[in-house]
């Protein structure tokens, strides 16, 4: 399965781009390579983070819209 590829442009640390490029070579790997896996990381890490609703809070949710959409529409008005 083909990935679809992006080219986009950043600047970053003389320091951080040192150790990614070593990183890379020590590994035989592409720059590439390392700066997707820490992307990666950098999102799962912050998904996992990101605060998750309470399923029984949602279904109450949602039973309560479908059951009172009317009311909801003119207190909207």
């Amino acid at each position: 399965m083909a990935v679809t590829r992006e080219k986009f442009a950043t600047q970053v640390d003389v320091e951080i781009l040192a150790n990614v490029r070593e990183i890379a070579r020590s590994e035989g790997r592409q720059i590439q390579a390392i700066v997707e896996d820490a992307l990666r990381e950098h999102i799962a890490t912050r998904q996992s983070r990101a605060p998750k609703g309470r399923e029984h809070v949602m279904q109450a949710y949602l039973k309560s819209t479908q059951r009172y959409s009317g009311l909801y529409k003119k207190l909207a008005e």
